[in-house]
């Protein structure tokens, strides 16, 4: 006897057009692209992306343009002092019409300007070791912009990219790793797990009540020059201390404090975003431009530069470059291929590694061949930040490995070891000494975490 079936139970009546399980496909679709924008949002404001190519991008241009202040030193008083050619009453002409700041404008004093000039170079390197980064950069911007548009004939090109990256620093987080702030955050993170209260900061107060007065005073007497988007700037930067100080002080875990710590996420993964539009633009407007040239268009361009005096600190090697034709016509070539391609090879990790390295080759050339080394180590430090943050930690680790072993030949120096000796590694922590709280992947290097509680996030930290 053979059973019978249970009849079928039947379905709803399928749509016009539509294919069986599609009912459920499109709000999986919806689903699924929900949770990967809920997690791209809980990714921008949880954290300060791309710690490492800020860091670079900080020391990168505070270097480059300390070692310009200090090589330029002795003639200072010529090129943006007293005894400019440009003197002091034509800039004050031309900022009135193009409203550009500058201090090094509200007085002719000599003395004024040697207090310029000094402060400006020590912000500039304090902002290479990462100290007090936030304000250190805001007074890095001031002398950067002050010493530029004092005389803003002087420059070969590379003043452009450091007068807007100085602007940029300003909204970055640029202190996360690589930064005396960042030692001083992992170090009160220690303390703070082994239950000990945090060291009293009268540092960062000081510098506060320092800055605010002269704020105000040039607010008042109108020293801001005219474009209204830095006096907003210098005010939101001075005021959100205050914020800052309250929330730390009064709910260091509420909801205020989360908030502030989100909106500067905000700004400086915004910031980091402009600054790599920034690059491209500069690659690719300088690539199409190059297009147009008929020297460039028969392979000549790089002859000439290579035959000017002003341009030529080695004529030996200019010369011996500038015989072969064949060699000339392919860096000709290649400098504007690589310019216009690069913004193009953005989305392929691989074809982007090896043109950042091309690029940061022709920069090295440049500053070789033509005798303009602040103008490349300014569009090296651009660069990097498309450098792959595996190779900048390793990096890293390799300069704190150098960093121990020439401690250890130095005087003194197991006072600036890590700890105890581990085999094969001078200075290195055994592996149950870096488990301990805040040590870990950033202890080693003297880095504070990525996010939360970063160093150099507000003016005066």
């Amino acid at each position: 006897m053979t059973a019978t079936p249970p009849p079928e139970t039947p379905g709803p009546p399928l749509q016009p057009g539509r294919a069986p399980g599609s009912r459920s496909a499109a709000p999986d679709r919806i689903g699924r692209a929900g949770n990967a924008l809920a997690r791209a949002l809980q990714r921008i404001t949880a954290s300060a992306l791309g710690p490492y190519q800020s860091a670079v991008i900080r020391v990168g241009f505070a270097a480059t343009y300390l070692f310009f202040l200090l090589r330029e030193l002795p003639h200072r008083h010529e090129l943006y002092g007293p005894d400019s050619p440009w003197h002091w009453d034509l800039a004050r002409q031309l900022t009135a019409g193009n409203e550009a700041f500058s201090v090094l404008l509200w007085s002719d004093s000599t003395l004024w300007f040697e207090a310029v000039y000094a402060l400006t170079l020590l912000s500039a390197a304090a902002l290479l070791l990462g100290w007090r980064t936030r304000t250190m950069s805001v007074l890095f911007m001031v002398g950067v912009l002050s010493v530029q548009n004092r005389s803003v004939f002087m420059g070969d090109g590379g003043d452009n990219v450091i007068h807007l990256m100085a602007i940029y620093l300003v909204l970055t987080r640029c202190a996360q790793v690589w930064s005396l702030d960042a030692r001083r955050e992992a170090r009160e993170a220690e303390r703070a797990a082994e239950g000990l209260p945090p060291r009293r900061d009268a540092v960062g107060p000081v510098l506060w009540a320092m800055l605010g007065p002269v704020l105000i005073v040039a607010t008042v007497m109108d020293g801001l020059g005219g474009t209204w988007w830095l006096r907003v700037l210098l005010w939101l930067l001075w005021l959100s201390v205050a914020a800052w100080w309250a929330a730390n002080r009064y709910a260091p875990a509420g909801q205020p404090r989360a908030l502030l710590d989100v909106l500067a996420n905000l700004v400086h993964n915004a910031t980091l975003v402009v600054i790599m539009v920034e690059v491209c633009l500069i690659y690719a407007t300088a690539g199409w431009y190059k297009i147009q040239g008929s020297r460039w268009q028969d392979g000549t361009a790089l002859y000439y530069p290579l035959k000017l005096d002003y341009f030529t600190p080695w004529p030996a090697l200019s010369d011996v470059l500038a015989s072969s034709g064949l060699m000339v016509m392919v860096l000709t070539y290649a400098t504007v291929v690589v310019q216009v391609a690069f913004p193009f090879t953005l989305f392929n990790r691989r074809l982007k590694n090896v043109l950042l390295v091309i690029m940061i080759g022709e920069h090295a050339g440049i500053a070789l061949l033509l005798g303009l080394p602040f103008f490349s180590m300014a569009m090296i430090a651009a660069d990097a930040v498309f450098l792959p943050t595996a190779f900048l930690m390793w990096l890293g680790g390799r300069a704190v490995w150098g960093r121990q072993r020439l401690s250890a030949w130095l005087p003194f120096g197991s006072r600036f070891r890590q700890g105890p000796e581990v085999k094969g590694v001078p200075g290195a922590r055994p592996a149950h000494d870096r488990d301990r709280p805040g040590d870990g992947a950033h202890g080693g290097t003297g880095e504070a975490p990525p996010h939360g509680g970063g160093g150099g996030h507000t003016l005066v930290g």
